[in-house]
């Protein structure tokens, strides 16, 4: 059988990259449970890495086809289409990666999918069982992952509208983030007294988490191009620059409004720089990314000031990082992106108009579904955990079979 050869550069470099992201998945372990309470931290960083397999066995079981499947009405894709790996194999795919094998292009959009639910554990941190946790993610990925991937990445009704989403901001991190809103509010608060909710179990875990993402984030928006060329490199240093300004927006921000910041705003400010920069990372300059890190910085910290003057119980502040980040960084696009084959140099209102209908409803979209699965569940089982467990700690209760 005659294949189209592949590109070894290309196939090298997203090997690379799906290995990065794949790190990013224990990197944000430790990164959530070094923030986490100090009886929490084995809870969080299982609930990451469970992911790994539950959400593998869906990504092989039909998932990888109801994302990237032929499309069905705009909807969703063909389930049947790459069952148990039919069909996935090292020949290149022309519309998914046309100079690597297509069975590096399923291991890689497996490696982003599997971190998305762990990115919302953060949020409702302590709050879910261990069967409440399960039967959320495999219900998240089955009704709000799969049809929003294929939506905007698998040819669905947004990519034919022109949408676009070079690494994540609105699949993973819009989908994600307001996701947790839906958590947050569909719980509710932890029912431990507020002066026992703050404290981190270990700056330096959560240190080494950031880390992590961070190298990690390179493969995460580079890998985006799925080929070693221009646009992968002006991903690379986007990423990174914005990082840095967002960084330090943050902390100038926080210092401003007289709020002084600690080690920990360090870590924040830096991670709401790559949430915002991911969706635009291979359409911008490294210049832009200037622009877009010190609006990243302003435009989450406020969101996580807002979520503090509404009470909200988002323990590690995932809707204000990673909700508001993704959103804002997907609509920035249409103001900044200069690629090329995408915009020949210029700016299109069409396009910045089809970005901000596309991530409000995707916004909308992760969050009424997520808080229908949880009520839904909610009305069948016990998920959610007692008072006194919460005051002991989850490490404790976790793993009992209830």
């Amino acid at each position: 059988m005659n294949h189209l050869p592949i590109n070894t550069g290309d196939t090298a470099f997203m090997i690379l990259c799906t290995a990065m992201v794949c790190l990013m998945t224990p990197g944000l372990a430790f990164f959530y449970g070094g923030l986490a309470r100090k009886n929490n931290i084995t809870t969080i960083m299982a609930q990451s890495f469970l992911s790994v397999g539950i959400t593998t066995l869906m990504w092989i079981f039909g998932g990888f086809g109801l994302a990237f499947g032929r499309d069905i009405g705009g909807l969703i894709g063909n389930p049947a289409d790459f069952f148990l790996m039919k069909h996935v194999s090292n020949a290149p795919n022309l519309l998914h990666g046309a100079t690597i094998p297509f069975l590096m292009f399923f291991l890689y959009q497996l490696m982003f999918i599997v971190i998305t639910v762990p990115l919302m554990t953060g949020a409702f941190a302590g709050r879910l069982n261990l069967k409440g946790y399960v039967l959320l993610l495999i219900f998240w990925n089955l009704l709000i992952y799969f049809p929003v991937c294929h939506w905007i990445w698998g040819g669905g009704f947004l990519a034919q509208l022109g949408f676009r989403d070079f690494a994540g901001g609105a699949v993973i991190h819009t989908t994600a983030g307001f996701g947790s809103l839906a958590c947050i509010l569909t719980l509710g608060q932890r029912k431990i007294p507020a002066s026992e909710r703050s404290g981190h179990s270990s700056l330096m875990a959560a240190a080494i988490g950031t880390g992590l993402l961070w190298f990690g984030w390179f493969g995460f928006n580079a890998g985006g191009a799925l080929r070693a060329d221009y646009q992968a490199v002006n991903a690379f240093g986007s990423t990174f620059v914005a990082l840095a300004f967002a960084m330090m927006t943050w902390l100038i921000l926080a210092k401003i409004r007289g709020n002084g910041f600690d080690f920990v705003d360090i870590l924040t400010g830096s991670v709401a720089g790559l949430a915002t920069v991911t969706p635009c990372a291979g359409y911008i300059n490294p210049r832009s990314a200037i622009i877009i890190g010190i609006i990243a910085g302003i435009v989450c910290q406020y969101a996580v000031a807002f979520r503090k003057k509404k009470n909200w119980d988002d323990a590690l502040d995932v809707w204000g990082v990673h909700g508001m980040g993704g959103f804002t960084g997907t609509i920035l696009i249409g103001l900044f992106a200069t690629n090329a084959h995408l915009l020949s140099d210029s700016h299109s209102w069409f396009l910045l108009g089809v970005q901000i209908i596309g991530v409000c409803l995707v916004a909308l979209y992760a969050y009424a579904l997520t808080a229908g699965i949880l009520k839904s569940i909610m009305c069948l089982t016990i998920i959610t955990t007692t008072k006194e467990e919460q005051e002991e700690g989850l490490d404790f209760t976790f793993f009992e079979n209830k």
